[in-house]
């Protein structure tokens, strides 16, 4: 698989505790669990002969154990981007998924714009001319996905990737899923 010029890769992290468990993480920094680190092996086999020069990390624990698996396969260098860290949900961390509200800022947390913003100015940042994958969190690919497309937007599964085009517009295709 050729990543198109100026176009990028998009991994989220593998699975942690709170994943598993439909809790909101955000900005707590858990590590994988054993599954997790299962399907970042996974990607990094999916991923091994793709030509990454870069990936591209969230300074976030379970962001940077599958970076560093992928980066095993491939040899890329690692380079941390603290703009891509998962929103952080205040008060809300560790509560039932089921209460997250992404319009609104929970008390202690961050508000839509500011994290909005952040995400946008750090992938702004990243230089698309070499390819590069992004390893990060769904509140993260949300916000790409949205400064780039107005196409509906699906959430992620801990360890997919995500291949991204620029021509002729930006539009993303579904490249691996870990197998259960």
């Amino acid at each position: 698989m050729v990543i198109q010029p100026g176009g990028f890769l998009f991994l989220r992290h593998g699975e942690t505790e709170a994943n598993a468990a439909e809790l909101i993480c955000g900005s707590t920094d858990l590590p994988l669990t054993t599954r997790g680190r299962e399907q970042a092996l996974q990607a990094a086999e999916a991923l091994a002969g793709c030509g990454i020069a870069r990936i591209i990390v969230s300074p976030l624990l379970r962001a940077r154990q599958t970076a560093e698996a992928i980066a095993a396969a491939t040899g890329a260098p690692v380079i941390l981007a603290e703009g891509l860290a998962e929103r952080n949900w205040g008060e809300w961390e560790g509560e039932p998924r089921a209460i997250l509200r992404r319009d609104r800022t929970p008390p202690g947390g961050e508000s839509p714009a500011a994290f909005r913003t952040r995400i946008r100015s750090a992938f702004a940042a990243i230089d698309l001319g070499q390819p590069v994958l992004i390893v990060a969190h769904s509140g993260t690919d949300r916000e790409i996905h949205a400064a780039l497309t107005p196409a509906p937007h699906r959430r992620m599964a801990n360890a997919e990737i995500r291949r991204w085009s620029p021509f002729p517009q930006w539009h993303c295709h579904e490249f691996f899923k870990p197998r259960a």
